[in-house]
């Protein structure tokens, strides 16, 4: 059974919090000890940025964090490279979100068999429409037991959200506004109504809730609603501000506030 969907299953009770960083970042190197960190920190489930030059669906700090992982040089070849040894020491669902055109670059089948062979689970890929994903690239991933993960927005119709149900296999992303990451300060009764509407829709796969979760009572409010919830940008500030030296009591904030 892919990590994924072990750990989604693992406590139905329990709120899972997963957390995105930019692989590269803040130093080239950085990348296997923060994944090592937060494990041991607590957190279950782990997204690693594959920095790209035109993130679209990313605020300020993302790009900022992508930036500077490009300049550090972080390229695909050079993260495989580093994850390579990563189940030695880390046990928990480890996601790639990249944009389509690196991974197109490196080409699709390789890149998911290279996911395969170092331990990654799944891929978020902002930019690959679902239909197209369906239509020619599904048969790949199942080869290789990724899992592909969509997102959906405010904005997504029901009958959309049951389609990309259909043909996911974990967690669905639920986008917390039409925004871009980074930009929210709190769930309004807009954003409650969203979180509603999905869970009664008793979908077959659990949602995460990301984009504006940055201290525990968002956390809390999105959970409330949701199998778990995602916090990136909030998680780059923090690294940006305090490096890497005190990410146990950064986590501790969210999970024994």
């Amino acid at each position: 059974m892919n990590r994924i969907n072990k750990k989604l299953q693992e406590n139905s009770d329990e709120k899972l919090l997963s957390i995105y960083f930019t692989a590269g970042y803040p130093n080239l190197n950085d990348t296997v000890s923060i994944i090592q960190d937060l494990e041991k920190s607590g957190v279950g489930m782990i997204e690693i940025g594959l920095p790209f030059s035109d993130p679209l669906a990313d605020g300020p700090t993302i790009q900022a964090s992508s930036t500077q992982a490009l300049k550090n040089g972080m390229t695909t070849k050079i993260l495989f490279e580093q994850l390579k040894d990563i189940r030695k020491t880390v046990s928990i669902p480890l996601v790639i979100m990249g944009y389509f055109n690196p991974i197109l670059q490196y080409g699709v089948e390789d890149f998911c068999k290279k996911c395969s062979e170092v331990g990654v689970d799944g891929l978020i890929i902002p930019d690959l429409p679902v239909d197209v994903y369906d239509d020619q690239y599904k048969s790949l991933f199942e080869k290789y037991g990724i899992i592909n993960v969509f997102l959906i927005t405010p904005q997504t119709p029901d009958e959309r959200v049951r389609y990309i149900d259909s043909i996911s296999n974990g967690f669905i992303y639920m986008v917390s506004s039409a925004s871009v990451t980074g930009s929210s300060s709190g769930f309004g009764n807009q954003q409650t109504d969203y979180f509603k509407r999905i869970a009664d829709m008793n979908l077959k796969n659990p949602q995460v809730i990301g984009f504006g979760i940055s201290d525990h009572e968002t956390f809390t409010q999105a959970t409330k609603y949701a199998k778990g919830a995602i916090i990136g940008s909030a998680f780059i500030k923090h690294l940006n501000t305090e490096g890497t030296g005190k990410i146990n009591s950064y986590i501790d904030q969210f999970l024994k506030p």
